[in-house]
């Protein structure tokens, strides 16, 4: 009786570290298949239903439009009102009126009109006067309000172009030491072409400033011209004094 189950111990195999060491390599391999499979799975799937029932995306066609196409602005005041929509209405034909008769005005005969000299000299029957609009006391003669400064950038449709430039007076101090430099100035061009006003923009040396700003006021231009008409602008102009031409 003993020896039977002393027999039968010895037959079963025993089970522990040895026998997971052998089978967990298998058990893990076939794990890592089943969970990639299912990956694949669901992402072929999402895919494939998305191949099915998916809609090419819309054709977008975008045209250019030119700004007389543009309808006005928006009202300020009534902000939630509606956009309005340009109409062709019917036209309508021309009514001419009747010509009605209007009696004549009383004219006196005594009054008179006065002849161009009389009105080159400023006296008339209309009264005397010196001539002149400004109170200088010569026929003629206008004069133009003090203008304010231009903006630092003044849309015009053609440039002031330089007509008379002068060149810049090198100082003597300068000179004896060697000095050169640049000086940037901003011109003020009224209506007339004329420089109103001088800013130094950038000067390597103040000694050079003031030869600068009295040549730049001696400048002569076209005006500038925005819509048929002069408009004073500002310029820029850098002078530049070198002593090349004085060795």
């Amino acid at each position: 009786m003993d020896e039977d189950a002393t027999t039968e111990a010895h037959a079963e195999p025993a089970y522990g570290a040895a026998e997971l060491k052998s089978t967990y390599r298998r058990f893990l391999t076939l794990g890592l298949g089943i969970a990639v499979g299912i990956h694949l799975s669901v992402i072929g799937f999402y895919y494939f239903i998305d191949f099915i029932g998916g809609e090419e995306p819309p054709e977008v066609h975008v045209r250019l439009l030119r700004y007389s196409e543009l309808g006005p602005p928006p009202s300020i005041a009534g902000e939630n009102s509606p956009p309005s929509v340009a109409f062709s209405a019917p036209k309508a034909r021309p009514n001419a009126g009747v010509p009605v008769p209007v009696a004549d005005l009383d004219v006196s005969p005594e009054q008179t009109l006065a002849t161009q000299h009389e009105m080159n000299q400023g006296t008339g029957p209309g009264g005397e006067g010196n001539g002149s609009a400004g109170g200088t006391g010569l026929p003629g003669d206008i004069q133009i309000e003090d203008e304010s400064p231009p903006a630092d950038y003044v849309a015009v449709e053609k440039e002031p172009v330089i007509v008379r430039s002068v060149e810049p007076r090198y100082p003597d101090m300068a000179v004896r030491t060697g000095l050169e430099g640049k000086v940037w100035v901003k011109i003020w061009v009224d209506r007339e072409g004329k420089p109103k006003e001088v800013v130094i923009l950038q000067s390597d040396a103040e000694i050079f400033n003031d030869p600068a700003v009295e040549a730049a006021k001696q400048f002569v231009f076209t005006p500038a011209y925005m819509n048929d008409g002069p408009v004073s602008v500002w310029v820029t102009f850098p002078f530049k004094f070198e002593l090349s031409g004085e060795k």
